[in-house]
């Protein structure tokens, strides 16, 4: 009995542990897919308690990204308060060593913060915003 238990497990483990060859993909604009996986890989991995916030959150954006109010208000924050758009500059010392290519960085440590993870921290305090969640305060 331990044998054939054994040989499920070692299936089902060959059948996790295999994934679609990004080389293979001929469309990756079909990804996610409607559960929100990656070929195999994907999906919720939570608490049974936070599938209900979790739902509501997949509605509104559902209901959200298509709405032009939401994205106006969104580039209206990423200009006013992130700075954006961050500039490109030009590093032409560097660019003339190596000859040939002209290189140029984008200025993320300008942004507010520092980093580029203020953008999707904006997106969810709109979010939140727009589906009354309030702040905690003691």
């Amino acid at each position: 009995m331990s044998h054939v238990a054994n040989k499920d497990l070692s299936a089902t483990a060959q059948a996790v542990n295999t994934f679609t060859n990004p080389a293979d993909v001929q469309d990756f604009n079909q990804y996610p897919d409607a559960r929100g996986h990656f070929g195999v890989h994907g999906g919720r991995f939570v608490s049974e308690t936070l599938m209900a916030a979790l739902e509501e959150l997949e509605a509104l954006y559902t209901k959200v990204k298509a709405d032009p109010a939401f994205w106006e208000e969104y580039h209206n924050d990423l200009v006013n308060y992130v700075g954006r758009p961050t500039p490109l500059y030009h590093a032409k010392r560097l660019s003339d060593e190596i000859g040939g290519a002209q290189i140029y960085f984008k200025r993320e440590d300008l942004n507010h913060t520092g980093a580029h993870k203020v953008n999707n921290t904006i997106g969810q305090a709109l979010l939140a915003k727009m589906c009354g969640k309030k702040t905690y305060h003691r």
